[in-house]
């Protein structure tokens, strides 16, 4: 999923560990709410966090197939514009006063969130049914002590998108693979004003934590209470990966979602960048055309002591409301919307369904010089990194992200937003009343 407007953190790892911590804290109470029927005719309410950009399938006219074809079930779809954390305060509000949709986006790591309050109702009995439907690994992410909310929508993997062209003209003939051979060849492209790695601070929570997470993960049950470590292995190689770059300064330091970064990439300057996969036609945008047939996509090289596991960045579910009156009818859409393949590629996204292959989009084909980009996606969503996130993960995301700044100019350390992480993890835990092994 897919703009900074709608930032879906995501993980293709089993939660099931994570119903142990959470069993008791949610509420199952259901029907009370927005859908409504008329005779026998039943409508179902849909807020999304979708780009909805030029040239994509709106999701409008997804829904509107749908609707033509299933006269008893109709939905009426809304595009939420804000921030994530802003929906979910939206959502939370709207279950109190019983004006909630029916169905609603909700990125892989806000799920134990909203569970948590209490916004989720338990629809196992009509999930099994489609669950055959769905990666694995996707579908599990929408479950809490065995039981189902809603259906996986997308995923976002990390991966390494570069401008080969570039590279070649800077000697580089491949993408180097390890740590020392990458650093090397960030400095040589940096002497000649070029960069072949981005450091986004306004990305931490998401990207850098997907990329200590390739190297496993920060959250797990033990018994009633919560096991925290987000200063890992993996997380040291990140640290030390990153601030080598910015000693060197060998890395752009513009944030992701400031023109500053878009600029790096249309004068030139930024020639290689870690990204989710969701970015590809964000990216596109982002360049202006600069090296339009030039670019490829690349595995994630061992460069954060991964192992050639890559880590999470984006991905979402889609799920049912408490208030919900018709859970049945909204399971019966969502599984087909989140299995209209070629419509949510055009979205940018990377389907979790796996009723069908994701074909690379011709434009997106042009930019990336002929490459299956989406062949390459898939070969990196089959290569996630086990990592799962804890209730409340948006507080940590945004303590990650204020610390991340501060080593951009020197008045902190990268490894400083992991120690952050650590103690704005406990202290999250504590505050939502979840008990916490020390």
């Amino acid at each position: 999923m897919v703009s900074h407007n709608k930032r879906l953190v995501a993980a293709l790892a089993a939660v099931a560990a994570m119903g142990m911590g959470l069993a008791g804290c949610g509420s199952d109470t259901a029907n009370t709410g927005d859908s409504s029927s008329d005779g026998g005719k039943v409508t179902i309410t849909y807020m999304h966090r979708l780009p909805d950009s030029e040239g994509m399938t709106l999701v409008n006219d997804i829904v509107a197939k749908w609707n033509k074809e299933h006269p008893d079930i109709q939905v009426k779809a809304t595009k939420f514009d804000g921030k994530a954390s802003e929906m979910i305060k939206k959502l939370e509000t709207d279950v109190k006063s019983g004006e909630a949709p029916d169905l609603a986006q909700v990125g892989y790591a806000e799920l134990p969130e909203v569970f948590t309050k209490g916004l989720l109702q338990d629809v196992t009995q009509y999930a099994e049914q489609y669950k055959n439907d769905f990666a694995s690994g996707p579908y599990s992410l929408v479950q809490v002590n065995g039981k189902a909310y809603g259906l996986p929508q997308d995923t976002g993997p990390l991966v390494y998108f570069y401008n080969k062209a570039e590279f070649e003209k800077l000697g580089i003939t491949e993408v180097p693979q390890s740590q020392s051979e990458f650093i090397e060849a960030a400095k040589k492209a940096a002497a000649a004003g070029k960069y072949i790695m981005s450091y986004q601070p306004d990305e931490a929570g998401n990207m850098i934590s997907g990329l200590a997470g390739a190297s496993g993960g920060w959250y797990k049950v033990k018994g009633d209470s919560w096991v925290v470590n987000t200063e890992t292995d993996g997380s040291k190689a990140v640290a030390d990966f990153y601030q080598q770059l910015l000693d060197a300064k060998a890395a752009t330091t513009n944030p992701r979602w400031d023109p500053s970064f878009d600029a790096s990439i249309k004068d030139g300057q930024l020639i290689g960048t870690v990204a989710a996969a969701w970015e590809a036609p964000l990216f596109m945008t982002s360049s202006g055309g600069t090296g339009s047939g030039e670019w490829q996509v690349a595995q994630l090289g061992d460069w954060f002591d991964n192992a050639g596991k890559t880590g999470p960045d984006g991905g979402s579910a889609v799920a049912v409301l408490k208030n919900s009156k018709h859970p049945k009818e909204a399971m019966e859409f969502l599984d087909w919307f989140n299995t209209q393949v070629p419509d949510l590629v055009s979205q940018g996204l990377v389907p979790a369904a796996t009723t069908e292959d994701a074909k690379t989009p011709s434009e997106w084909s042009t930019f990336f010089g002929g490459q299956d980009i989406m062949k390459e996606f898939k070969t990196a969503n089959n290569n996630m990194g086990d990592f799962t996130y804890m209730p409340g993960f948006s507080a940590v995301a945004a303590k990650m992200n204020e610390t991340a700044a501060k080593a951009t100019d020197g008045s902190g350390k990268v490894a400083d937003i992991f120690s952050d992480a650590q103690t704005t993890s406990v202290d999250t835990l504590k505050n939502l009343g979840l008990s916490v092994s020390e």
